[in-house]
């Protein structure tokens, strides 16, 4: 029964975070930078990795990546979101694991909004044959620090009230 509750508590986190990711992609953005956005699915992809570890946030975020795909119809999108996904997770394990002494949840977010944008950058200067799109990554880089500051901060409330149903799998559970 414990394995079948997991399973349908992760169904619903990567219905939730393709979700927010449809509703993100209605927001019209105000910020400068185009394409910059408030990663309110990474929010989830961060609970779970907090709450059922690395695993299974990699397979949540993946499996939201394709699904958004699916549902957008912008095939083009999936190069951008599984790379900046697969990143942002490695970035915030890394973190969450050998660093929660001096990061809060908030830290490892900033870290993995980082990442996230680093590695889009990176896929659309390979895409583009042009590197210098890498001079856009300091406006992203200062929007990271604002998106995974709230992202963190939601991550904490939601993060403390799911460890209180499901047995936290990563080997730090600090938040």
């Amino acid at each position: 029964m414990e394995k079948l509750k997991r399973m349908i508590f992760l169904s619903l986190l990567v219905s939730l975070g393709l979700a927010l990711s449809i509703i993100e992609s209605f927001l019209p953005v105000p910020f400068i930078a185009p394409g910059a956005k408030l990663g309110l699915s990474n929010m989830v992809i961060l609970v779970t990795l907090v709450v059922f570890g690395f695993k299974e946030a990699l397979i949540v975020g993946i499996l939201k990546s394709l699904l958004f795909t699916l549902v957008t119809g912008s095939v083009s999108s999936l190069f951008y979101s599984l790379t900046g996904t697969v990143f942002s997770s490695i970035a915030m394990f890394i973190v969450y694991l050998y660093f929660s002494k001096f990061f809060s949840l908030i830290g490892v977010s900033i870290f993995g909004a980082v990442a996230h944008n680093t590695a889009q950058v990176l896929v659309a200067s390979l895409i583009m044959n042009n590197f210098k799109i890498f001079s856009y990554l300091p406006i992203l880089l200062l929007i990271s620090l604002f998106t995974g500051y709230f992202t963190g901060l939601a991550s904490i409330f939601i993060s403390k009230n799911l460890k209180k149903n499901f047995q936290p799998r990563c080997e730090i559970n600090k938040i």
